[in-house]
């Protein structure tokens, strides 16, 4: 979701400061950008379960939906995720991969003894987010651009012995630029949910969510006179610094994620026919403590090397990001043996907002603020989803589909991320259940390692998720 008004954004941003870049929009679309939630059902049915939602998973999709369950729950699952990214670099291919697998819910749900209607209660652990992804490129620049020369308005290159006294420097592009950026990490949510029937078929609930998690990306970046341009001194009056050979830069960026959000929920049942259901999810409100770290290193010919003091380029922050309203609506309709259900999701990114920001400019914060609010738009998603039962037998087969929009205004469809699921399921005498399900997505990204347009990798992502969900009902 790297879009063209994104890269003009970046060249904003850099005028204030190479290092402060650490927090920037990337940073709220990262904690504010839907995840494929914890469960195995769901996921098959293409996460249409916003007028569903009758098992332990209410608690996150929609907390009406716990006032139809009858019997006492509890629910545990796995994912396994693999993310693979094919890049495209100054005409050089190159594809890499990373794998997980994680513990992705805990749940329990307890209803009470009512005179009439229904009261339920839940709690349950929840990931809602994977963080993970990969970057991998490595091509020949033969513009006059480097990483280098970007930074001169830094120390940096001066730090390295890669510029004189005077902060000019004989490199002039013509390198080989190659890097991984690796993230990892996940957003975790700990949901305190309650529903009612407050009319007949008429449910109503709400949850209150404490998050937690943490994220890590770590940005290794080399430039190499591989074609032997640079056999000259670098740094006027060091001879030391004669026949430049590599340039490595290290960006290690590093967040502990703490929050809280609500959300409120409705659901009405018209017999056994068919269910409505909405949702509002409230603004969440993530307090990230960040570290953010820059290594760096340069090499010549003579076997001189020259490292940069890592405590002067690190630093220690503290802001909260503030997410949109999510308003959501769906319907279901069984039709015996056959559930279809559908669903939609309106989310206004222009109203993400850093706040409260300590060790950061307000200023620089404030800026921030305005450019979300220029670039991104109002993102309408879709799912559909079905579940079929097989007559006299404890299986049920689902297939579904997701389509989540991209923030950016200016992005084309293929920046949006698009999903295919099916999934399976086994219902032991309706006391046990075992659900497994199967998510192919799709889209493309773009990135740029400095300045726009000049050292970019275009990238096609797709991620394969394998979700195990079990439960038991007593």
């Amino acid at each position: 979701m790297f879009s063209k008004t994104l890269v003009q954004i970046f060249l904003i941003a850099n005028s204030l400061g190479v290092f402060t870049l650490a927090q920037n929009y990337n940073d709220a679309i990262r904690v504010g950008f839907p995840g494929l939630g914890p469960d195995a059902r769901a996921l098959g049915m293409g996460n249409t379960f916003v007028a569903i939602s009758d098992n332990a998973s209410a608690t996150y999709f929609n907390p009406a939906g716990l006032a139809l369950i009858k019997n006492s729950m509890l629910a545990a699952g796995f994912n396994f995720a693999n993310f693979n990214n094919d890049v495209s670099f100054l005409g050089n291919e190159s594809s890499s991969k990373t794998n997980g697998t994680k513990f992705n819910q805990a749940s329990i749900v307890l209803p009470f003894p009512t005179k009439r209607g229904s009261m339920v209660v839940g709690i349950g652990y929840n990931q809602s987010k994977d963080l993970s992804g990969i970057v991998e490129f490595n091509g020949f620049n033969s513009g006059p651009t480097s990483k280098i020369q970007s930074l001169l308005d830094t120390d940096v290159p001066f730090d390295l012995y890669l510029t004189d006294e005077l902060n000019n420097t004989p490199i002039n592009g013509n390198l080989n630029q190659s890097g991984t950026i690796l993230n990892t990490g996940a957003i975790n949510d700990w949901n305190f949910s309650g529903a009612i029937e407050v009319a007949k078929n008429t449910f109503i609930g709400g949850n209150f969510t404490i998050h937690t998690g943490s994220f890590e990306s770590n940005n290794d970046y080399f430039e190499d006179d591989t074609q032997n341009i640079y056999e000259d001194v670098t740094a006027v009056g060091e001879p030391q610094t004669t026949d430049f050979r590599t340039f490595n830069f290290k960006n290690l960026l590093r967040w502990d994620i703490g929050g809280w959000s609500g959300k409120l929920g409705m659901m009405y049942q018209w017999e056994s026919f068919m269910r409505l259901g909405l949702t509002i999810q409230f603004p969440k409100i993530y307090t990230v403590e960040e570290n953010f770290d820059v290594n760096g290193s340069s090499e010549f010919g003579t076997g001189q090397k020259y490292f940069l003091d890592t405590y002067k380029y690190s630093d220690q922050v503290k802001y909260d990001i503030q997410t949109p309203y999510e308003f959501t609506g769906g319907v279901a309709f069984n039709l015996v043996y056959l559930i279809i259900t559908g669903q939609a999701s309106i989310i206004d990114y222009t109203q993400m907002e850093f706040k409260n920001p300590e060790g950061i400019d307000q200023t620089f914060f404030s800026d921030q603020n305005n450019l979300i609010k220029q670039s991104m738009r109002v993102a309408y998603n879709g799912n559909i989803g079905a579940e079929l039962t097989l007559p006299l037998l404890p299986i049920k087969f689902r297939a579904g589909a997701i389509y989540q929009q991209s923030p950016f205004e200016a992005d084309d469809p293929e920046f949006d991320r698009k999903y295919l699921t099916a999934g399976i399921g086994f219902n032991f005498e309706g006391v046990f259940g075992i659900d497994l399900a199967y998510a192919y997505g799709w889209w493309k990204d773009i990135g740029d390692n400095y300045d726009a347009e000049v050292s970019r990798t275009y990238q096609d992502i797709k991620q394969q998720t394998v979700m195990l969900t079990t439960t038991f009902r007593f």
